[in-house]
């Protein structure tokens, strides 16, 4: 087998990254980051009891 030109083997990469870029990003558009509510300040207050019932 002959061994491949450098042009060859640069757009072999450059076709690769594309591809990687192209699912990527697909991937993002389709399932956006949804944000995570703080659930520490959504929760009501407590009071505190105490651990020793008397």
């Amino acid at each position: 087998m002959a061994p491949l030109s450098d042009r060859v083997v640069i757009l072999a990469i450059a076709c690769t990254l594309g591809v990687v870029a192209a699912v990527v990003f697909w991937f993002v558009r389709l399932n956006p980051a949804q944000e995570v509510p703080l659930l520490w300040r959504d929760t009501p207050t407590l009071e505190r009891q105490p651990l020793i019932k008397t």
